[in-house]
């Protein structure tokens, strides 16, 4: 029994549970209240833990070593056509691993605005195009609506490979694939960003707030150059899809680009 709670304890470790609710782990409790040891006092307790565990993990500083070889390989690209193909031979992100397809931006190398999701569809998977499935059937309806085009503009997101089954991506690949997005707004020098949901906009703007709170008003977006480039958030066109009676803020914050425009 001992020996199944130290695997226990071990598995905890493992997964980066470093802390107790109470003076000791509660899976040891009941054992101790039997045969009453004394108890180690926590800062002795945490100095162990500490010493056991290291300070970064295996797939924390993978992931590390991962972003900091895509911001190299970002700094090399002069052209979207070269970053496309150092974007297509990365192999720093698993999620390529399980994507049929990698979805780079499409459209205008000189657009005036570029649309930015949080990752490809199924559709978009099979296609190698961003917003080719329902939610970009319905984002040309819009552009076509406020009177753009979708060949002027340019449409990619925050990832270029689809998660599996389509599950919400990991902070860590976000963290990614972030410096390919970068370098493309870099290249293209747009004077606006239309962020595609709250995924989106949190990934861009590095910011925590809701999709709610983001809408309806300008925000700033810094290259790293230090140029200032308008943002826009809105919902994403699958939530349209799913909660129509949001789109009427949606169409409110395409007619307000329109109107910047």
């Amino acid at each position: 029994m001992i020996e199944n709670r130290r695997e226990i304890l071990e598995w905890y470790l493992c997964a980066g549970v470093d802390e107790c609710c109470d003076e000791v782990p509660f899976a040891l409790q009941s054992s101790q209240k039997q045969s009453e040891p004394s108890v180690r006092p926590a800062g002795q307790a945490s100095a162990a833990v500490a010493a056991a565990r290291p300070a970064t993990t295996d797939l924390a500083q993978a992931s590390l070593d991962a972003r900091k070889s895509a911001r190299e390989l970002c700094s090399k690209a002069a052209s979207l056509e070269e970053l496309k193909k150092l974007v297509e031979d990365f192999d720093g992100c698993a999620l390529k691993l399980t994507a049929m397809h990698t979805v780079f931006g499409d459209g205008s190398p000189n657009a005036r605005i570029v649309f930015i999701g949080e990752a490809p569809g199924a559709d978009e998977d099979r296609q190698g195009r961003p917003f080719v499935g329902r939610s970009g059937h319905l984002l040309d309806k819009m552009l076509a609506a406020s009177g753009l085009k979708r060949e002027e503009c340019y449409i990619t997101n925050i990832l270029p490979w689809r998660p599996p089954g389509h599950r919400t991506p990991l902070d860590s690949e976000i963290a990614v694939c972030l410096p390919f997005l970068q370098r493309q707004i870099e290249l293209i020098k747009p004077d606006f960003l239309f962020l595609l949901g709250g995924s989106a906009a949190n990934a861009v703007l590095d910011c925590a707030e809701s999709i709610s709170r983001l809408r309806g008003h300008w925000l700033d977006y810094k290259t790293s150059d230090g140029k200032s480039i308008q943002a826009l958030a809105s919902f994403h066109p699958a939530y349209l899809l799913r909660n129509s009676g949001q789109k009427a803020k949606a169409w409110a914050d395409m007619l307000r680009l329109k109107k910047q425009l």
